[in-house]
Parts: C-alpha cells; structure tokens; sequence
C-alpha cells in the first residue's frame, strides 16, 4: 500500500512538471523562435504603439473607416468573451438588431443590397475581416468621408484582399484594419503632396 502511494505521488509529481512545466516552456520558445508574430499575437505597431491584431476584429465608427462585421462578444470585439449571440433565426431580439443595421446601411447606400456580413456577426465575434462585396459597399462612404477618388479606395481594397487559403479553402476577404491603416497612411501622404 505505502510502496502504491509513494508510486503514485512521484508520477504526480514528474507528470506535472514534464507536462505542466518543462512541455510548455518547450512548446513556447519553439513558437518564439520559428513564429514570433504568429505567436505574439500579429500584433500591428504604428509610430512605435499597438493599434490592433491582424486576427483579432476591432470596431471601426468614424464614417471614414471601413467597418467591421458586428460583434457579439462581450461588449463587442471582447476576446475573452469570444462567441456568437446564441440567438436562433426566430429571435426577435436578433431580427430587430438586423433590421436596425439594415436601415442603417440602407441610408449610407440607397438601393444596393447589403452584404449578409454587415448585418450578421460571425461565430467568434472576433472576425477581423470582411467580404470582397462589404468592402465595395462601403467604398462610396470611404472615398467621399476621405476626399479620396472611388478609384483609389477600391485600389486599396483590392490590395488587402486576401484569396482562398491554400487556394482551395474559405472565401476571399479583406482585413479591414491593415484596410483602414492603409488608407490612413494614403491621406498622410496625400496631404504631405498638397503641401509641395
């Protein structure tokens, strides 16, 4: 009995330190070394400061930024409350939230029929893009909050439009922060022209 209990107090011990100590730290510098940005988080710097995550959602209201799926996760983009609404298709709350969103983006575009992304969020509620055809109904407002051509927002849509990953998998979509810092960076250099 006590030779038992002794056995099985020292594989308590040596499993948690191989597997709760030594396997980690392993794992983690690994990723460190042959991944850092992925295992960082992709994190995106501007001027030296984070200003997001190339695989994290964040929101986006000014009318002159592109804007993000809606969020259901926690307050909106909360990664540690990740997930959807839960509500099913006969939620009233839910058809109320999109009818909203539509009336809404009904306004900025009159008569075009809005992508189901704009108005619906995703699983996670973290989705950092959106689709090909979000992006275009949103270029209008962009370009013109801007005082950028049609032309070279849809330029830079074109640009951060991601394809199938491995060429046969998901849907063509766009990162709407590397979108909306490409842009930012497009009217800084805009304006550094007017003034020569």
């Amino acid at each position: 009995m006590k030779k038992n209990l002794l056995i099985s107090i020292l594989m308590t011990v040596v499993t948690t330190v191989l597997f709760g100590l030594i396997y980690p730290l392993v794992v983690t510098g690994l990723a460190q070394l042959i991944f850092p940005d992925k295992a960082n988080g992709q994190l995106v710097h501007r001027n030296g400061a984070v200003v997001g995550s190339r695989i994290i959602g964040q929101p986006f209201n000014g009318p002159k930024y592109f804007h993000s799926r809606p969020s259901a996760a926690g307050n909106g983009y909360d990664a540690g409350a990740s997930s959807g609404s839960n509500l099913g298709p006969t939620s009233s709350k839910l058809v109320q939230r999109v009818k909203d969103s539509v009336a809404q983006l009904q306004a900025e575009n009159p008569g075009r029929p809005i992508p189901v992304d704009l108005v619906t969020t995703s699983g996670s509620g973290l989705d950092p893009h959106i689709s090909p055809d979000s992006a275009e109904f949103q270029v209008p407002r962009v370009a013109r909050e801007r005082g950028l051509s049609e032309a070279a927002v849809r330029a830079a849509v074109t640009r951060h439009t991601e394809g199938l990953q491995f060429g046969v998998l998901g849907a063509p979509r766009v990162n709407v922060l590397e979108l909306n810092l490409d842009l930012d960076s497009l009217g800084t250099k805009q304006a550094e022209l007017n003034q020569n």
